[in-house]
This record gives structure tokens, sequence and C-alpha cells, in this order.
């Protein structure tokens, strides 16, 4: 709770990563690419070190961390101005100092005259004049990049722009962080039994076949009704953004589980929204055995008729089983949805659509439709 998501967002300039007053509220690690003074820089924000969590995720928390330290070129310390200098500030420090990597220190809510003063306290670490910041009311952000960009490598090229981004969806523990994690052959996401795991929407970048890709990983959503704290609320409308910005949607199902009423609230959403979209049926493993594909494709077909187009993959998200296929289908979708049809053409379908449904009647008139 030193305010590293509320920084985060403030340098990203999106409020991507979710801000409570709840401590250990981040979990996954959050990334994402800004340019500054025409410099690119890939920004991780990670869980807080030191936190019991709650559901005794804090292992995979901590690994998730580690992973963010093993990968960075440059370690920001964040410290709390308020609180001053604690046991764990140093604990962490020299943690940071044993990997050998430039570390910045930044003392942050530093946004009175007395608070900068406390900032002060923090010299006894060692590690130079701390950088004064407040997340909060946007304050040194100017000092912040003139300490920090002599310390960052200098990027070989641009990145790369994505050839798409696809948001995975669906309700809690369907498979979405797990069939993440497969894509990227490796441990992006934590995965655990415990529903509601994921809480922001985590983009992850990869590659595949030579092409750059933006998977997005999405909280799993709850009913209306069960949505009882704040932190609830932000990781559903995170993940309905998510559905919005995405140029295809994956709507993931359990091949073990009934539809819920989620679900269908889910499906509506992206359908109200026009994205294109692939019904994925996840941890197929557990039913092949049991009932052909035909059966599950029937099922669905009967419960979104609308959707009767929309193609259907049956997955094991654990061992890959059809993950190149899937992401192959979303590729031909994209494609589909970025064409454009010309004036004629579309005349010419509206009239083949009037020649097998006429209007009905209005009085004695049959409404026309002429372009």
């Amino acid at each position: 709770n030193v305010g590293k998501s509320s920084l985060f967002n403030w340098l990203v300039g999106k409020r991507l990563a979710i801000v409570d007053d709840v401590a250990g509220i981040t979990r996954d690690r959050m990334t994402r690419i800004i340019e500054e003074s025409g410099h690119y820089l890939e920004l991780v924000d990670t869980g807080g070190i030191g936190i019991n969590d709650v559901d005794d995720l804090t292992s995979e928390i901590e690994q998730q961390i580690q992973f963010g330290i093993d990968e960075a070129d440059l370690l920001l310390l964040l410290v709390d101005s308020r609180d001053g200098l604690t046991p764990l500030d140093e604990t962490i420090a020299q943690r940071l100092r044993q990997t050998g990597k430039p570390l910045l220190l930044v003392a942050n809510k530093c946004d009175s005259p007395k608070h900068d003063l406390a900032a002060a306290e923090f010299q006894r670490m060692g590690l130079g004049d701390p950088v004064k910041v407040s997340a909060l009311q946007r304050i040194g952000r100017e000092e912040l990049f003139d300490r920090l960009l002599p310390l960052v490598p200098p990027a070989d090229e641009d990145p790369t722009e994505p050839e798409m981004k696809v948001a995975i969806v669906g309700r809690r523990n369907v498979g979405k962080s797990t069939f993440v994690n497969t894509l990227t052959n490796s441990e992006r996401m934590i995965v655990s039994d415990v529903a509601g795991t994921t809480r922001d929407s985590v983009d992850v970048r990869f590659e595949m076949d030579g092409k750059t890709f933006i998977a997005i990983d999405t909280p799993g959503l709850r009913r209306s009704r069960s949505v009882r704290t704040d932190v609830d609320w932000y990781s559903t409308h995170r993940a309905q953004r998510s559905i919005r910005h995405a140029d295809v949607g994956r709507m993931f199902f359990d091949a073990s589980q009934r539809l819920s009423k989620v679900d269908k609230q889910l499906v509506h959403y992206i359908e109200e929204h026009h994205k294109p979209v692939i019904m994925v049926v996840n941890k197929w493993d557990l039913m092949a055995e049991h009932m052909p594909t035909q059966s599950w494709s029937d099922y669905l077909r009967e419960q979104f008729p609308n959707l009767w187009y929309v193609p259907i993959v049956f997955i094991t998200g654990k061992d890959g089983k059809n993950v190149k296929k899937l992401l192959s289908h979303a590729q031909m979708l994209f494609k589909q949805s970025r064409s454009r049809l010309t004036t004629g053409e579309l005349n010419r379908l509206i009239r083949a659509a009037l020649a097998k449904h006429p209007p009905a009647l209005s009085g004695t008139t049959r409404p026309k439709i002429y372009f």
C-alpha cells in the first residue's frame, strides 16, 4: 500500500491497475509500454512484498514479483513518505541490492512540505536522495524521468505494434489464466482453484509465427447481486472495458458445467458491442469420453440462436490442445471484421434478404427499403 498501482496508472496515463485502500489488491504483474522523450519503456507493476494474501496465494504472488525483478533492467523501490522508513523497506532494499541491477529510490505521497522533509529519512538506506513524487496529486513526474532515463539501456528499435488484441472472457474458474500461460509458454498469470484469483485485466504480449499479439486475461465475472466489494466492482468494469477495446473476443465455457446466467450476460455484452467472438469450450479432456463435441455445439446453438454464425472451438488449455487453431480462427475473424462492402454489394444483400423475408404489411401497404 505504498502506491505502486497509483504510480503505474499515473505514468501510463490510464486507470489500468485497480487501486484500493485494502492492502494486497495487486496479484499478477501488470505491464504497459509507454513512450517518454523518445524512449520506449515497459512498466511493470507488481504485488506488495510482505503481504499475507487472504486467499493463501502469498507464494504465487511472491513468485510473480520475483519474475518481475528477474526480467527488469531497472528497479524502482517505492516507499511511503507518510509512514517513514520501516524495517520492511530496509529488508526489500537489501534484497534488491543483491540483484546487482540499477536501483532508484522513489518516495511517494510527497504532497506537502512536511512530507518532503520526512522523505529525507530514507537517505539512511544508502540509495541516495529519493525522488519525491505524489502519484495522487501528479507531482514529480519530470524529475522522476530525469533520474530514470539515464539508468535504462537504449532500446534497439520501436516496439512492434500488435497484430491483434484478443480478450479472454468468461465466468470464474473456467481456465482463462491457464490458457494465457499455455499461450505464452510461461507462468505469466497466477493460476489457482480460488475463484476470483485474477482481479485486474492484464495485457500479455506474445509472439507466434513471427507476429506479435496481445492476449487480455480478464477477471472472471460474477452475478450483479454477488458484487459486494469495490474490488469486485472494479474487476467487472475492467473486464467489460477489455471487451470493448479488444479486436476479437474469446468466450470461455467450462465443459463440465452447464451455462449460467453470467455466461449469458457476458455473451449478450459481447454481442451488444458488435465484437467478433469465438465460443471456446475449455477443459474438454474432462468430457471427451462422456459426450461428443456435437452435443455441446448443439447445446450452445440452442442457448444462443442469434449467434448461429459464431465458431465453436474445443480445447484443453492446460496441455495446449487446439490452442494454435484457436489463434488462427481469431485472425480469420479479425480480418473479416475489417472488410468493407461496396454500396452495390450491400444493396444486393438487402434485396436478397427482402425476397426471402418480406416485411409485414402495415395496413394495406408493404414497407419498402430502397437502399
